[in-house]
């Protein structure tokens, strides 16, 4: 079969979508990825997909004349590949791409990565949102969802149907590609590590207050080690911290694996998730976790055995926990990143995703 790939953005595809692209190419089918040009294209073509750049894909534009361009440019995509299925991901793909499928009356299946915030708050942008997804999701073969929440809230708001909908466990993750690796020595300092945007959806005001609390209880026996682009003006904030030693800010990263090996505990206090392949990763490398009480987190941490839940946006219950954490004896913490390590070879298995993703979508029939 042909299957056409529509996505935002080639980091994201690659890292998390590979696996898939790859055993769908092993099984013998035609592949083809339609998402704006980025430094990883490359390495999409390497596995074997043919790439189509979509130059009017804005991830974060609000601009209704490139959105109509890039639902035009979906269409003679559409046109002139001929797919037999389209799996697309993210909200404008799924938007515009299901909107295109539609149209041209090909089969195809939406990924829901996350709701996102344009969803999760209330004004024109979620009505206008919401709205669209209507028009497109009724007549999707089926719906991936990364936790049983966003299904439940799509499908309570009229947006899915039951027989449509199919939950993964998030991406899941490749356990071989990041292996477990033995726990930091004891020197008598805690590093925590926080890998995401820094952004305010992604829990760093409480995380930021949480670090000034902690090096006033501990000083330089514990470390917050920062990593990620800024996506809101946290730039001053950042400075300002590192200059005091609060915290230690690294940026983005191609390879965070030697900073997840030196931690030994990941902290992602984040608002919403779909499935956040950060903790899934660092869970993998056999690190605990402290992370929120929802649904995109809390599947990744067993509550006082792998790490700990808090409350969502609580500074004062996240800095309980941190320090809750710092005060466990070392081996407590050694053995709660073994227990973290065990939890995702059960569920989180990147193969297990793959399999079920790839039966789901009726490659037998034309």
């Amino acid at each position: 079969m042909k299957i056409l790939v529509l996505a935002n953005f080639d980091v994201g595809l690659y890292k998390f979508r590979k696996e898939l692209l790859s055993e769908l190419i092993k099984q013998g089918h035609k592949v083809y990825c339609a998402l704006p040009m980025g430094e990883l294209v490359s390495l999409v073509k390497e596995l074997g997909c043919e790439f189509i750049e979509t130059p009017h894909l804005q991830r974060r534009g609000t601009n209704p004349f490139e959105d109509i361009k890039l639902f035009r440019q979906y269409l003679s995509i559409i046109d002139e590949v001929k797919p037999d299925r389209i799996i697309t991901y993210t909200v404008k793909c799924n938007i515009y791409g299901g909107l295109a499928a539609k149209r041209r009356k090909v089969p195809y299946y939406l990924n829901v990565t996350g709701l996102g915030s344009s969803f999760q708050s209330a004004g024109p942008l979620q009505k206008l949102v919401k709205f669209m997804y209507s028009r497109t999701n009724k007549t999707a073969q089926k719906i991936f969802f990364e936790n049983e929440d966003n299904a439940r809230i799509m499908y309570e708001n009229g947006l899915a149907e039951k027989e449509q909908i199919v939950i993964n466990n998030g991406a899941g993750v490749n356990i071989d590609e990041y292996p477990f690796t033995e726990y930091p020595q004891d020197d008598g300092v805690t590093r925590f590590l926080f890998i995401g945007r820094v952004m305010k959806e992604k829990g760093v005001d409480e995380l930021f207050d949480c670090a000034v609390r902690l090096k006033k209880d501990y000083g330089d026996k514990v470390e917050f080690h920062i990593v990620g682009p800024f996506e809101e003006n946290y730039s001053q904030h950042v400075v300002e911290l590192t200059k005091k030693n609060i915290i230690y800010f690294y940026g983005y990263q191609n390879d965070v694996k030697p900073l997840i090996n030196g931690s030994d505990c990941f902290v992602l206090p984040s608002y919403h998730e779909g499935m956040a392949n950060t903790l899934l990763e660092c869970a993998s490398m056999g690190r605990p976790l402290i992370t929120t009480d929802i649904h995109g987190c809390k599947e990744a941490v067993i509550d006082g055995q792998t790490g700990y839940l808090v409350n969502k946006a609580d500074s004062f219950d996240l800095y309980e926990k941190l320090k809750m954490f710092v005060e466990l004896p070392f081996e407590e913490k050694r053995n709660m990143g073994r227990l973290s390590r065990k939890h995702i070879e059960e569920r989180f298995d990147k193969e297990k995703v793959v399999l079920k993703t790839i039966s789901s979508l009726d490659l037998s029939e034309i």
